[in-house]
């Protein structure tokens, strides 16, 4: 009976620890080798980003286009350039054709969180149809305790 507590001990605790090991640190994806839609990625700088966040968080893609109703959307594509999750908030400001700001109660600040290592897309719509031209920012979150 000793024998195989001893023998079958070890079996168990490497089993455990592969387990431990192996579920929580990966994420599967799966995708289309070739996608049906292209993405119009286009360079910007109306992309903001603090310098600290900018160490640990970076734009990779900017995508924009327009609704069917004709409002404009971007959508912008961060990597996580750490193994730990990082908080950051965003704010999205739209303007019209003249460059004015358009003022609207949806430009808020909103916290996020990206896990390590992953990618994360951001999306917004225009509110409304004279928007023209947009500016986003990111900021790191700094929690005080």
């Amino acid at each position: 009976m000793k024998n195989i507590t001893q023998s079958i001990l070890p079996a168990c605790l490497l089993a455990s620890t592969i387990f431990v090991f192996t579920s929580c640190t990966t994420v599967n994806t799966v995708e289309r080798a070739t996608p049906i839609g292209t993405k119009q990625m286009i360079a910007d700088k109306r992309v903001i980003t603090d310098d600290t966040l900018k160490r640990k968080v970076s734009i990779v893609g900017l995508n924009e286009g327009m609704t069917p109703g004709g409002f404009l959307q971007v959508q912008i594509e961060v990597l996580n350039q750490k193994n730990s999750m990082q908080n950051f908030s965003y704010r999205f400001e739209w303007f019209d054709m003249n460059g004015v700001l358009i003022n609207t109660p949806t430009s808020v600040w909103i916290p996020r969180q990206i896990e390590g290592q992953e990618t994360l897309s951001i999306t917004a719509v225009a509110p409304t149809t004279t928007a023209k031209d947009f500016r986003v920012k990111f900021m790191e979150n700094v929690r005080k305790d």
